[in-house]
């Protein structure tokens, strides 16, 4: 065969285009089906949510004698903001600085165990690491209700009664069984060849933890802090029971404020939940993709 028989190469210009059966991300995003049923039931949730959380700020915006006459749903005729002027001069900021106090010390104390202790869960594969996993998902089981007694006799022989620690401790200690289990699942997602990785490089399992497991664990760290704020802001149990005077008295405890032997302001103590949870509402919007994608990897691998 001479030289000149030879196939000659095609021409190609300098664009690439992407493969047949590989179609780009928008058009696949395009060519999705809807799907009526999920949004209809989206829809009807969003409804049944929002339904309450419009009657208690219609609720809120209404007088003392308004409250529980006509039409909870209807718009109030002579909105005025009196009873949110009566809650904050009601000593509001003084439980907010509390509740704040709580839950900051809360979510603190739990990071500071529950991350060190997923991590060595899933890092040491041995028997008493699993022990120690098991013993933690045991704490699910065991509601705070059925062990407040002994509770109470330690906080006393501790001498926290009536304290911020005698709320912060046990709510705490009850958020962390959930919150082992959510970073155990989001650390078990961490390719093991990073771990290899650094290991060749001569960093240590501290090194590890602070310089590879933490910075691709911020999903599941952020649902924690969610989850363990979310404890100790709602919390009414323990400080209803540890705590008695005016000084350490948080939030929950402050709606009592606006009940009396004579009758409940209802609008005020609506007014108060309101403002009480605008800071924790704020944390979520703040945090709420890293919230989804936390809870998306409780299951691990």
């Amino acid at each position: 065969m001479s030289h000149d028989t030879l196939p000659r190469p095609a021409k190609t210009s300098g664009r690439t285009t992407p493969p047949a059966d590989k179609p780009s991300r928008r058009r696949r995003h395009w060519t999705r089906r809807p799907n009526p049923v999920a949004g209809a039931g989206a829809l009807i949730w969003l409804v049944i949510v929002l339904i309450p959380v419009y009657a208690m700020l219609s609720a809120s915006l209404t007088g003392p004698d308004q409250a529980l006459t006509g039409n909870p749903l209807k718009p109030p005729a002579h909105p005025t903001l009196d009873n949110y002027n009566t809650v904050l001069h009601s000593g509001f900021w003084h439980l907010l600085s509390n509740t704040a106090i709580v839950a900051v010390a809360v979510v603190g104390i739990v990071l500071a165990l529950c991350v060190p202790l997923a991590y060595a869960v899933v890092r040491t594969r041995d028997r008493w690491s699993g022990a120690a996993f098991r013993l933690f998902l045991l704490g699910v089981a065991i509601p705070a209700q059925a062990v407040v007694v002994p509770l109470y006799l330690l906080i006393a022989k501790l001498d926290l009664y009536d304290t911020l620690l005698a709320v912060i401790l046990p709510t705490a200690a009850f958020a962390m069984p959930v919150s082992v289990l959510v970073l155990v699942g989001t650390l078990r997602d961490i390719s093991e060849e990073l771990y290899e990785a650094m290991a060749l490089d001569g960093a240590s399992a501290l090194r590890q933890l602070f310089r590879l497991t933490i910075p691709l664990a911020k999903g599941g760290i952020s649902t924690v802090v969610i989850y363990s704020a979310l404890q100790a802001w709602n919390g009414f149990l323990f400080p209803l029971i540890f705590t008695q005077s005016d000084e350490p008295r948080v939030l929950t405890l402050g709606l009592f404020n606006y009940v009396s032997q004579f009758g409940v302001n209802i609008p005020a103590l609506l007014a108060s939940v309101v403002l009480s949870g605008i800071p924790i509402f704020a944390v979520y919007l703040v945090a709420r993709r890293a919230l989804v994608g936390g809870l998306m990897g409780v299951g691990g691998k």
